[in-house]
């Protein structure tokens, strides 16, 4: 498929996706009139991609992880190949993603304490 295609089926802006190639996340093959085309793999691909951006890994991780999942969740290699550079890449994201998932949780229970202060009688909760 050709990237405007990609593009309409992903909802990724075609922008986006020639900087993901620019970024070696993506790499589609060159017809002869040199258009990209893309195999019907670059659409789980590209979501991935988004999924991996948007839980705030850069480019530059993206990259270093992306050989090693086949889709959302799935490991290719086992894990004793997985560089201990690219392992310790992970966990330092892990503990930045938990750090926020403390801080949000945080401010939830504190939000949801004062709202039920100010509004004693609304049983909705968050």
């Amino acid at each position: 498929m050709r990237i405007g295609e990609l593009s309409c089926r992903t909802g990724v802006p075609t922008r986006l996706l020639r900087y993901y190639e620019e970024q070696r996340l993506l790499d589609p093959e060159r017809t002869g009139n040199g258009y990209r085309s893309y195999p019907e793999s670059a659409v789980a691909q590209v979501r991935q991609i988004r999924g991996l951006l948007d839980s705030g890994l850069t480019t530059g991780m993206i990259r270093a992880v992306l050989p090693y999942l086949s889709g959302p969740g799935h490991l290719v290699p086992s894990p004793e190949s997985v560089p201990a550079e690219t392992a310790a890449l992970l966990q330092e994201h892990i503990d930045r993603i938990q750090a926020r998932i403390d801080c949000l949780a945080r401010n939830r229970d504190r939000l949801t304490a004062y709202l039920a202060a100010v509004r004693p009688d609304d049983r909705r909760r968050a």
